[in-house]
């Protein structure tokens, strides 16, 4: 009897490891979360950045969730919304716990983002929205403001007169088509200052196209005073800009390093920047209060602070980037 009675405490010991055993196995399934991570272009900075972001928030709110965050680096080696489109699809399939996506074309994305969602993984965008999609939440600028304050600065520097230029980046991209809108509205208050429609050129974000195309469209048209470069394409290339400085006024957008020696050698007069590491870092985080917590922003439109950057402090702003693109931040 006494035999019997060891053979069944026995038996429910086994039983009871072999429980433990699998209760640790689904714990340990339950603490990887995949992230996808989607920006326009992988050699651009403000994605670079945004990328190193992404994966030190996922070092340190794992910890903090006690679960083991991968970032899925699906972001295109140029720009292309095919590429994109095929990413989330590859996310869908390999079961991502969310995705974040910089949109090259919101309507191109639009049914695909819907569809990840639709199949329960949730996505949110970050740089450039498509409001019209599933997605839950936009984090990044307010391109609206930051195109009136692209042409409240160059207004500025050509004394609120003269003919100008813009360099428009992708006709398809939304966040740069609202940074236009917003350069439109605020021309409104300036009289003396033109911008005719022929003045208004779409580019793709290939830096030494961006280039030629700006300096080919000044040389024929040297009455220009002033250029608005809504990306920084053009400033990506060493001697873009082919006269000297201070000569024609440039503002430009996202104050990259690249273009923060524009500002150092009086090239370029004016930027306007993001943080582009706190768009990755933050933009994780809202995913995993999603995904972790079934939490969601009160308001789905989360805008980053932009910064006027100038001469004054440009070199706190080269600070700022040493900081973002520590090699340590994204190993």
């Amino acid at each position: 009897m006494r035999h019997r009675f060891e053979l069944l405490l026995y038996l429910l010991l086994i039983q009871y490891c072999y429980l433990v055993a699998q209760t640790d196995k689904k714990d340990q399934v339950k603490k990887n979360i995949t992230i996808g991570f989607i920006g326009k272009m992988n050699t651009n900075p403000v994605f670079i950045a945004a990328h190193s972001g992404a994966k030190l928030a996922a070092k340190e709110l794992g910890k903090k969730y006690n679960v083991n965050v991968v970032i899925d680096w699906a972001t295109p080696e140029k720009e292309n919304v095919q590429e994109q489109a095929a990413a989330i699809e590859r996310l869908i399939r390999s079961g991502a716990s969310g995705i974040g996506i910089s949109c090259s074309d919101a309507n191109y994305l639009t049914p695909t983002i819907d569809e990840a969602t639709e199949k329960g993984i949730p996505i949110m965008c970050f740089d450039s929205d498509a409001p019209k999609s599933k997605r839950f939440a936009y984090f990044g600028a307010n391109d609206i403001m930051f195109g009136e304050m692209l042409m409240k600065e160059l207004a500025s520097e050509v004394s609120e007169k003269g003919t100008i230029a813009v360099l428009a980046g992708g006709k398809n991209s939304l966040n740069l088509q609202y940074r236009l809108q917003g350069i439109k509205e605020e021309l409104k208050k300036y009289r003396n200052i033109i911008l005719p429609q022929e003045n208004i050129i779409h580019n793709l974000d290939i830096p030494i196209i961006a280039s030629e195309t700006v300096n080919r469209m000044q040389k024929a048209n040297p009455s220009i005073k002033g250029w608005i470069l809504i990306t920084s394409a053009a400033l990506q290339v060493k001697n873009s800009l082919k006269w000297n400085p201070g000569e024609v006024k440039v503002v430009a957008g996202n104050a990259i390093p690249t273009e923060l020696q524009y500002v150092k050698s009086g090239y370029v007069q004016n930027l306007v920047g993001i943080n582009c590491f706190q768009m990755g870092y933050k933009s994780v985080e809202i995913l995993l209060d999603k995904i972790i917590r079934r939490k969601i922003p009160n308001d789905p439109l989360m805008y980053i602070p932009l910064t006027a950057v100038t001469g004054k402090n440009v070199n706190e702003w080269s600070i700022n980037w040493n900081k973002w693109l520590l090699k340590e931040a994204l190993e």
